[in-house]
């Protein structure tokens, strides 16, 4: 969720981010996890999987076009059990009911994509700008970065209290040149056991997930008041049992945190077929690119495509006036840098391998080493 109000002459925009083991980015990991598989048998396969979780309930929904053979539940579960939920007493685990529901790809669907079209109609957007190393904006860099540590703890053994699920709330301020100046706020909620009490936790929190990550991006901690750790007081149960979860469902989180405009479509268990997810993977790489090469301080791309066509039908570069060339420099930097045809993307990106897991928790954007965050 993104928020926008003003404080004075100021501006205020919050960002969140959730843990790895929230029940939605627990449904986005198992459809990618089945999706990488896949294609490391099967580069051309298609998938569109969709995945839900639910108290003591794993479903799969969906569609593949592939020959590669898979052990799929064992697949799904191995997962689970990654990302911490071993404990049946919690309500969903990894020996949870498993439904399988998939289905091959619509003939219709696959007569366009094959011959090399969009797998979908619909509009993508990528960001970037200078706020921060990664060139993403501070209030979704700083809420994932805080929702990573929170899973580091816990995987670490860091605090041993902590259970697999969690949520991190980021609310920045900015000066009249729309640059950050500090954190006004700042909310986490995690799950924890019986013994841990509510005090515990803030003070862990505190000291051990939120102080590394402000000494990392060089800000200070909001006032103690402005500091919010599990609001309702205690969480016990975390994941599923408590709230079911659906791929797809965090596109906000998954992108700019709210800062900038989102496409049409989610990108978890998509094969790179979908627009939904190469188009926008495309667009941050141009943004990105614009922006690190000094041509804006702050760019949003757009394309937008039809089923069964190969080139996007809009193609757009707004700079918000930060621009330090023209118009016309800007696209010939784009059409330089990438063909937005769908194979152009899949073929510039490399992206019929399996690294989508990476992708699963955190944001799709500013991570190294996902090769829509190269410099070219």
């Amino acid at each position: 969720m993104s928020d926008r109000n003003t404080l004075g002459d100021a501006l205020l925009f919050t960002s969140e981010s959730v843990c790895a083991g929230h029940p939605d980015k627990m449904a986005d990991a198992v459809s990618d996890a089945l999706l990488d598989a896949i294609l490391a048998k099967d580069p051309t396969a298609r998938a569109g999987i969709e995945t839900v979780v639910g108290a003591d309930q794993i479903s799969l929904f969906g569609e593949i076009k592939t020959d590669a053979e898979l052990d799929v539940e064992q697949i799904v579960r191995e997962r689970i059990k990654q990302l911490g939920y071993t404990n049946p007493d919690w309500g969903f685990s990894d020996k949870s009911h498993f439904n399988n529901y998939l289905h091959q790809q619509s003939p219709e669907i696959a007569m366009g994509v094959d011959a090399e079209g969009a797998g979908d109609q619909g509009m993508m957007f990528g960001f970037a700008c200078n706020e921060t190393p990664e060139l993403m904006p501070l209030p979704i860099a700083m809420a994932h970065a805080l929702t990573h540590r929170i899973d580091e703890c816990r995987e670490q053994g860091v605090l041993k209290w902590l259970r697999p699920d969690g949520k991190a709330q980021v609310t920045v301020r900015y000066d009249e040149d729309s640059k950050p100046v500090a954190v006004e706020k700042l909310v986490a909620a995690v799950a924890h056991d019986e013994k841990a009490t509510a005090e515990q936790v803030r003070r862990d929190v505190i000291e051990h997930v939120f102080t590394p990550v402000f000494e990392k991006y060089k800000f200070s901690l909001p006032a103690d008041h402005n500091i919010v750790v599990n609001g309702t007081g205690l969480w016990f149960i975390p994941g599923p049992e408590s709230d079911a979860g659906l791929t797809g469902r965090k596109i906000v989180v998954d992108t700019y945190g709210g800062y900038a405009r989102v496409g049409g479509g989610a990108f978890s268990g998509k094969d790179p077929s979908k627009v939904d997810r190469s188009g926008a993977y495309a667009a941050r790489y141009i943004a990105k690119n614009i922006v690190a090469k000094g041509l804006a301080t702050k760019c949003e791309v757009g394309l937008a495509y039809v089923i069964g066509q190969p080139k996007p039908l809009m193609q757009t570069i707004d700079t918000f006036g930060t621009a330090t060339v023209s118009e016309g420099e800007l696209y010939a930097f784009k059409d330089k840098l990438i063909q937005t045809s769908v194979h152009g993307i899949i073929e510039k990106l490399d992206l019929g391998r399996p690294i989508y897991s990476a992708t699963s928790a955190y944001g799709h954007f500013g991570k190294a080493g996902l090769p829509w965050e190269k410099l070219a």
